[in-house]
């Protein structure tokens, strides 16, 4: 995925003007609360909307957006992203939806499954 993909595609999970990802959009997009999101990114639920954690809130939430992205474009969307990040499975993880891997720390686990995708590896 290119730089500017992603900028398009991340400067929808920001609010107007703001230079980090927004808490509230990212978790309005997966269809999941505050504190689901902050259980995922491993973040405590009152950093995810103090400015003072502003920072590292956008770096745990990043790969999920890159996530969202590269799937977003190869799924034809963000909406069908967000359904394929909370449910579908992901071959070899013995069930486990990209949601759980990054719940368990393995977010660059599903950005490597997503670019062999995208090599046709597993086409």
């Amino acid at each position: 995925m290119t730089a500017a993909v992603f900028d398009v595609s991340a400067s929808h999970f920001r609010e107007d003007s703001a230079p980090f990802l927004s808490a509230r959009r990212v978790a309005e997009r997966l269809g999941v609360t505050l504190t689901e999101l902050a259980g995922l990114i491993g973040v405590a639920r009152n950093t995810l909307t103090a400015k003072a954690g502003a920072r590292k809130v956008d770096a745990a939430l990043s790969p999920v957006v890159r996530i969202l992205a590269m799937a977003g474009e190869m799924a034809g969307g963000e909406d069908r992203a967000a359904i394929w990040f909370k449910h579908q499975p992901i071959p070899g993880w013995a069930g486990k939806t990209a949601y759980d891997l990054v719940r368990e720390k393995k977010a660059d686990k599903v950005l490597a499954y997503l670019e062999a995708v995208r090599s046709g590896v597993y086409a």
